[in-house]
């Protein structure tokens, strides 16, 4: 997925926006940001739940009027006006996500980093979401911070921005420098009442779960949305956070040249993360320099390093390898920025990731029967030929890369397009079983395929795993 271009930008900047709950019919896109900016995040299960309901009718309603007004069109004028379509219900999503932040924004960052999981207009106005999401304005913070830090944030650091730099689904991003020293740091501040709305959500999402729990995959499925759940829940916990950057950052030398932001615990709580400042571009940014397929290559490589050492060398799934978590440094060091969702390995889990792998490599018979496993799946659906084929293809798809003699060439998008049709015949038969560290890899090796892709990266990914992995055998 390319950045955005010039001429889709000033389209989406033209658009009207329909946001009810923040403006009114015909608000431009630099009013609506505006109006959210002073919007506190929206609370209670039903009040969310309704505010997401009304934003699927706005959006169905779109395409139903498409539908109707297109019946007689020519193909050319079909294609114009389904591709208007396509982004002004990104725009009412844009809106309503940004409005409810949490779980429901961090949906559509999913959809911004994955190339060919929706159209091409709700990806670029979706990335909006990472690098552009309005700031709450800081009035709304300034008694939060005073309560965490026991002062204002400008009588505790030097040069404090009140103008976020930032923003996310969970919290935004100031700069300043510790007191009385020449270090310069980035303050993570957490939306208020936000670990409450990701509570609501992951009520209201379960509620639509229910209708399943007469099936016999009930308690499994039920068994990975807790998973789910408690991940959303450890987002909000920042001290866990300090914890993960710790163990990440112990991970790295500097011969690596991979870096992690060393944390100031001393201004930091649960729901404040100060951390040192890293200079660097983001993706899209990093893109728009035309940098040479080498540099490209370079950083791939290093995302894989980091991807696969975390997990090796420490049992730590970085889970959510996308765009807005990396820095592109102009030093030609890759910076790692944000490790809210990282999932620890049981030894459990270690021990069935060895088996896995040995046996894709070293005993490709004993392959069913830890895949089989790997799904959970009892003995009656072992034996289903039709839902060990799909499992077997989309790993076959996994490890495709990891088997691979020299570069891959990940800018290949049939490959990643290859991958998420999978992933949907998966859904699409039900095939839900899993263990719950699966959700987990499954979105680390989604997010790291994205992340190349976008990069249009080659990598020797077998020659990086052989080396990352040699902690297996051990």
């Amino acid at each position: 997925m390319s950045s955005m271009s010039p001429q889709i930008a000033e389209l989406i900047e033209a658009l009207p926006v329909e946001a009810q709950e923040v403006g009114e019919p015909g608000t431009t896109l630099k009013e609506l940001v505006h109006a959210l900016s002073h919007k506190k995040v929206p609370i209670g299960r039903l009040n969310r739940f309704w505010i997401l309901g009304t934003l699927q009718a706005k959006v169905v309603a779109a395409y139903m009027a498409w539908w109707l007004r297109s019946g007689y069109a020519s193909a050319d004028k079909k294609q114009r006006t389904l591709n208007e379509t396509h982004l002004k219900a990104a725009l009412k999503l844009l809106g309503g996500m940004t409005y409810l932040r949490g779980a429901v924004m961090k949906m559509g960052q999913i959809i911004a980093s994955h190339p060919d999981v929706a159209p091409e207009q709700f990806a670029d106005v979706f990335g909006r979401l990472f690098f552009e999401a309005p700031p709450m304005h800081f009035s709304l913070l300034r008694e939060f911070v005073r309560a965490e830090l026991g002062a204002d944030p400008e009588d505790i650091f030097d040069g404090f921005e009140t103008r976020a730099f930032a923003a996310a689904s969970l919290g935004q991003v100031h700069r300043a420098y510790l007191k009385g020293t020449d270090q310069r740091v980035a303050i993570k501040i957490q939306y208020p009442n936000i670990a409450r709305s990701i509570r609501d959500d992951y009520r209201n999402m379960m509620a639509f779960l229910l209708p399943m729990r007469l099936s016999g995959d009930w308690e499994n499925m039920k068994s990975q949305f807790e998973g789910v759940g408690r991940m959303l829940e450890m987002e909000t916990d920042y001290e866990q956070e300090a914890e993960n950057l710790r163990i990440a950052r112990s991970t790295f030398t500097e011969a690596d040249q991979i870096v992690v932001p060393r944390v100031f615990p001393e201004v930091s709580t649960r729901r404040i993360l100060t951390m040192e400042y890293l200079q660097g571009l983001h993706l899209d940014k990093f893109l728009e320099a035309q940098p040479s397929q080498e540099t490209c290559d370079d950083f791939g490589a290093k995302i894989c390093t980091a991807i696969f050492r975390m997990g090796y060398a420490k049992r730590l799934a970085y889970a959510d390898p996308q765009p807005g978590n990396y820095l592109f440094m102009p030093d030609g060091r890759l910076g790692a920025i944000d490790f809210g969702c990282c999932y620890h390995h049981t030894d459990d889990d270690f021990r069935h990731m060895a088996e896995v792998e040995r046996a894709y490599v070293e005993a490709p018979e004993k392959l069913r029967r830890c895949l089989a496993e790997a799904c959970d799946l009892t003995a009656k659906q072992e034996a289903d030929d039709a839902r060990m084929k799909v499992i077997t293809d989309w790993c076959e798809w996994a490890w495709e890369p990891l088997v691979h003699e020299g570069p891959f060439d990940f800018g290949n998008r049939g490959y990643f397009r290859r991958g998420v049709e999978l992933y949907g015949e998966l859904m699409r038969r039900r095939y839900t079983r899993s263990r719950p560290v699966n959700t987990w890899m499954s979105k680390s090796i989604y997010g790291m395929r994205a992340m190349l892709c976008r990069l249009k990266a080659r990598v020797d990914l077998k020659a990086i795993h052989r080396k990352e992995s040699t902690v297996l055998a051990e």
